[in-house]
């Protein structure tokens, strides 16, 4: 067996200037859940959230975008990502059915505290699965980030980067 000898020179780096330390950095994936809007009426009533997405990865078509999406899109795209990555997908926020029931003196789902403490947990769970880099390959995370609406009823595929 012959011996091998570890190489510990130390890699020759170049000292770093303020351009640096304080420019844009390199790959950057920032993801913003903001602006609630309640819509509809009784049984038809439900919030939207806007979600702005700034990025410089080459993997997203787009480099800003802004879409409206509701709680129930947010369910849509974990099944997917469940059903179709190899990923671990993080909980969403609760349903919080106790808050639907009737009579109950408040504005349940609606309240004002209840939709910023869903709003924080939804803005989590995406910077979560899009800052996974093999989530970053998912068709449904472009779709539900970038496209106005969701086409539900899409072909499951991988992101080619460009």
């Amino acid at each position: 067996m012959a011996d091998t000898i570890a190489d510990t020179r130390r890699l020759f780096t170049r000292p770093q200037n303020l351009s640096d330390a304080y420019g844009p950095p390199s790959n950057f994936l920032e993801i913003e859940v903001s602006s609630p809007e309640t819509v509809g009426v009784g049984r038809n009533r439900f919030t939207t959230y806007e979600i702005r997405l700034k990025t410089n990865l080459p993997i997203f078509k787009l480099k800003e975008s802004r879409v409206r999406r509701r709680y129930s899109d947010f369910e849509w795209l974990r099944g997917e990502l469940e059903r179709e990555s190899k990923v671990v997908v993080p909980q969403l926020p609760g349903k919080a059915l106790f808050r639907q029931l009737p009579f109950r003196g408040d504005d349940g789902i609606f309240d004002d505290s209840f939709i910023e403490e869903r709003r924080t947990g939804l803005e989590q769970f995406l910077n979560k699965v899009a800052g996974h880099p093999l989530a970053q390959n998912e068709r449904c995370l472009h779709m539900f980030l970038q496209d106005e609406i969701v086409d539900k009823s899409y072909t499951p595929s991988k992101i080619r980067q460009a």
